[in-house]
């Protein structure tokens, strides 16, 4: 493994940003001011592959509230911290007074360890109505730099903590009536470019077909870039969670994105001081792979 140190570059009370060498191989964002309907929220945007290629979109036309990576939830007991309107069964998708945030609480770690970054965060789940729904600690882990390979590693876990004095009701549009459409969780949204990318999944899977699997522990997505010749290759593992199981959302068109949904057609109840743990792992690799080679690197770094 050819390991390059990985360097904080700015940090001015809103964003981290993360480089190799003269690259910002990522920036997570967290003080920004988000329009209050695109439930403000930290994510991470841009991210690059380690020759500068962009593989993550910022408030796409389509849909202004996705923003590169990040975690969120799209319905949690009438609230939606996704952004935008909210799925209603028969109504379709309407504007609803009903639009959460996530407030950046504090850092308690952000470590550089050379070839490592570490980043600990509190944050809290605030409803339309001004209440404290969620408690949540996150850390993020940038690591696995191989200029050789060119890829770059993050992994990403979370635990979410029930702080409301009731019950909560963690869904998703396939929950509440639209069929294949259970997204919510960690969700990558890629740029336009990518659209038509190929997808592919252990055992010889892949392609669209894949939304709403649970059998593959891996998914690749393959693009070609704007800007940057070649393209390049997201692999996300699904992970883990302390609750049912991880089910994969997926698009290549009409755009890029992929999602371990963990909630994507059951529910999941939260009881009041319960907690969800999460963790999730994402690869930018700085070309095209082939299964080959994608199957033969989730082999060797599978969490």
């Amino acid at each position: 493994m050819t390991a390059t140190p990985l360097a904080v570059i700015h940090d001015h009370g809103t964003g981290i940003g993360i480089a190799v060498g003269d690259v910002e191989i990522a920036s997570y964002v967290y003080g920004a001011d988000i329009p209050a309907f695109e439930a403000p929220k930290p994510y991470l945007h841009p991210m690059r592959t380690l020759s500068g290629a962009l593989v993550s979109a910022y408030r796409p036309h389509d849909h202004r509230w996705h923003k590169g990576l990040q975690m969120t939830w799209s319905h949690v007991s009438g609230q939606n911290f996704w952004g935008g309107n909210t799925y209603t069964h028969g109504q379709g998708y309407i504007p609803k007074d009903n639009v959460g945030s996530m407030r950046h609480d504090s850092f308690e770690v952000i470590e550089l360890t050379g070839a490592e970054l570490a980043i600990s965060e509190s944050l809290t789940w605030v409803a339309s109505t001004g209440e404290e729904w969620v408690s949540e600690r996150r850390t993020l882990r940038f690591h696995g730099v191989d200029t050789g390979r060119g890829t770059w590693m993050l992994d990403f876990a979370t635990e979410l903590t029930n702080i409301r004095g009731e019950a909560l009701e963690l869904g998703s549009p396939t929950t509440h009536g639209r069929e294949n459409a259970g997204y919510t969780g960690f969700f990558w949204r890629g740029p336009r470019g990518f659209t038509s990318g190929e997808i592919i999944t252990a055992d010889g899977g892949g392609g669209p077909e894949t939304m709403g699997t649970t059998a593959s522990p891996w998914l690749a997505y393959t693009g070609k870039n704007d800007e940057v010749d070649g393209g390049a290759t997201m692999l996300v593992f699904a992970g883990t969670t302390s609750r049912g199981e991880l089910t994969w959302f997926v698009r290549n068109d009409p755009f890029p994105a992929i999602n371990p949904s963990p909630a994507f057609d059951e529910e999941i109840t939260l009881a009041d001081g319960d907690s969800l743990a999460l963790s999730h792992r994402v690869v930018v690799a700085d070309r095209i792979w082939d299964r080959d080679e994608i199957e033969g690197f989730a082999a060797e770094h599978t969490p």
